[in-house]
C-alpha cells in the first residue's frame, strides 16, 4: 500500500487554538451585544466569518481530498464475502499479465503489417521511397532498404557508377 503523508500536527493544533479563540471572540461579542448599536452587530457578522474561514481550514487541512489511499470496491467486496485478498490480487495480475500479452501482441502484429506494406509500397513506388522511411521511422520501425546492416542509398545510379567505375 502507498505511503499516506501526515498532516503537519502542529498547524494543525495552532488552526484548532484559532478557532477555540475565534469562539471566545464570539461569545464576549454576545455576551456585550447591543441590540440597539450598530457597531456590535458588524462585529459580531465579522467574527461568525471568521470562525466560519477558520473551521473550513481546519477541515481542508485535516482531511485532504486525495491524501487517503484507494481501495478498489471489488477488493473490499471480495474480504465481505470471506474470501481471501491475496486471491484477488492474484486474479488481478493475472488478468493484467493477459492483458499486457494481448497488447504486445496487437503492437508486434501492427509492427509486421507496417513494415510489409512499406517494402510493398517502396517495391511498387520507388519514387516514395523517402516518404515511407520517414513514416516508418516516425512510427518506431526500420525502414525497408536498412535492415540488416544495410546503408541508405542516397540515388541508385551513383552507387550503380561507382561500383562500375571501380571495376
Amino acid at each position: 500500500m502507498a505511503p499516506v503523508d501526515r498532516v503537519d500536527h502542529n498547524a494543525l493544533e495552532q488552526q484548532l487554538k484559532d478557532i477555540i479563540q475565534d469562539l471566545y471572540q464570539i461569545m464576549v461579542q454576545v455576551s456585550t451585544y447591543d441590540s440597539v448599536g450598530r457597531s456590535s452587530r458588524e462585529v459580531l457578522i465579522n467574527e461568525i466569518k471568521t470562525l466560519s474561514d477558520s473551521l473550513r481550514t481546519v477541515h481542508s487541512s485535516a482531511s485532504p481530498p486525495n491524501n487517503l489511499p484507494s481501495v478498489p470496491p471489488e477488493l473490499v467486496e471480495y474480504v465481505e464475502h470471506g474470501r481471501n485478498p491475496d486471491i484477488y490480487t492474484r486474479e488481478f495480475v493475472e488478468l493484467v499479465r493477459r492483458g499486457n500479452q494481448l497488447m504486445r501482441g496487437k503492437l508486434n502484429a501492427f509492427g509486421t503489417f507496417r513494415d510489409i506494406l512499406a517494402e510493398n509500397i517502396t517495391s511498387a513506388m520507388p519514387e516514395l521511397r523517402d516518404d515511407v522511411a520517414q513514416v516508418v521511422e516516425a512510427t518506431g520501425g526500420v525502414p525497408p532498404g536498412r535492415r540488416n546492416g544495410e546503408q541508405p542509398q542516397q540515388n541508385g545510379n551513383a552507387a550503380n557508377h561507382a561500383s562500375s567505375s571501380a571495376a
